[in-house]
């Protein structure tokens, strides 16, 4: 019993005790808070309505506006509605064609709609629009084919109800045409991929940038303080150039079917998402040293949220969605969605991955400086040695 509890008070076993105790705590709060957004804010989805007949695809415009559970957009052109697609702004176009009342109204006709779906999205968001693109397509054809024929037999003096029972049973009249835009390779591990990626480098900066702090911090008496830092910079560069290779080369090996110029631009990407994130975690490093780890780990779990490879931008809390504008991860993973797939606002996330790995590189220079003060040899100036 004494040895039990001597093993017990020991410091390292309390450090390990409170990581497990802390991991679950966070963990579980986060996924809870953030996957809770599914389905409860499936109606911050967007749906562009684009109607090009002004008979019946007017009727049924206005039918989705009412019935439809997400945010309609019914204003946009279809090349604007296109483009908005590209960029993830939307989730799917319903199309209309100018021609729909024409054919829904010849015998033998099958009137086409279209459904425009961007597959450079989120897992959750394609099966999603794929599953209501089906069911809008067969309450329509349910509603086309109840209304033509008891027309018909109405005409033949039959009661209405008897008409309406009948009408039920009558085969397809409207074909919807789905159209999905930028696909995906089989496989859910290819929709995936741009998470796995990312998380797979942001997970290794986490323990690279504590053990590069510690490093800095036991050289910097023998090297000089400002030797430290930048030596530790080199040595950044070049593990943030190289590490993310072998992750990327074991996905294109396996995968296979993508070109050398996607590789590289995948390469270069994951080179600067290393960097940044190894600047990033280094402030709390700096700062907090051997705690560091409890503001880094959380921050790790919430940008599997915020980096929307699993919940969409619009469907996140707002919490998850502030912070996404400070995620590392959201910028990368939304940069590879573009790269492996297709897609818009590449250059707009390129951007913001750049901004912070510039802004993470100069704080993380600022609290080394603030938390390494200058030795008394480097603070003797030539003459005074002399």
């Amino acid at each position: 019993m004494k040895n039990f509890l001597t093993m017990l008070k020991n410091g390292s076993v309390i450090g390990g005790i409170t990581m497990v105790v802390f991991y679950q705590i966070v963990m579980i709060s986060v996924f809870m808070g953030g996957y809770s957004a599914i389905p409860k804010n499936i109606s911050k989805l967007t749906i562009a309505i684009v109607n090009e007949d002004a008979t019946a695809g007017k009727e049924i415009a206005q039918q989705f506006e009412k019935q439809l559970p997400f945010h309609i957009v019914s204003d946009l052109k279809l090349d604007e509605a296109k483009e908005d697609l590209d960029n993830r702004d939307i989730h799917m176009i319903v199309h209309i064609p100018a021609d729909f009342t024409q054919l829904l109204s010849k015998q033998g006709e099958h009137p086409q709609m279209d459904f425009f779906i961007n597959q450079s999205n989120s897992a959750m968001i394609s099966s999603t629009m794929q599953t209501v693109s089906s069911q809008i397509a067969a309450n329509l054809n349910q509603q086309f084919a109840i209304q033509g024929v008891q027309g018909i037999l109405e005409g033949m003096k039959m009661p209405t109800d008897q008409a309406k029972e009948l009408a039920a049973d009558i085969p397809v009249k409207m074909t919807s045409n789905i159209v999905n835009t930028n696909p995906t390779p089989a496989g859910m591990h290819n929709q995936m991929a741009p998470f796995f990626l990312t998380m797979v480098n942001y997970t290794g900066a986490m323990i690279f940038s504590m053990m590069i702090v510690g490093a800095i911090n036991f050289l910097k008496a023998k090297m000089g303080r400002a030797q430290a830092f930048w030596s530790s910079q080199a040595v950044i560069a070049v593990v943030s150039l190289i590490a993310p290779l072998v992750g990327i080369t074991i996905y294109f090996c396996i995968q296979g079917g993508y070109g050398a110029e996607t590789f590289i631009k995948v390469w270069l990407l994951h080179s600067l998402e290393l960097f940044a994130a190894i600047q990033f975690m280094s402030i709390f490093s700096f700062l907090l040293k051997e705690k560091a780890i409890f503001i880094n780990l959380t921050f790790m779990l919430i940008q599997t949220i915020s980096s929307g490879a699993t919940v969409d931008y619009d469907m996140m809390p707002g919490f998850f969605k502030f912070l996404s504008h400070i995620s590392i991860m959201f910028y990368t993973v939304q940069t590879d969605f573009s790269l492996f797939f297709g897609g818009g606002k590449t250059t707009q996330h390129l951007t913001g991955l750049i901004i912070m790995a510039l802004a993470s590189f100069l704080i993380a220079g600022l609290s080394y400086l603030l938390t390494s003060p200058v030795s008394k040899d480097e603070s003797i100036t030539p003459t005074t040695a002399s």
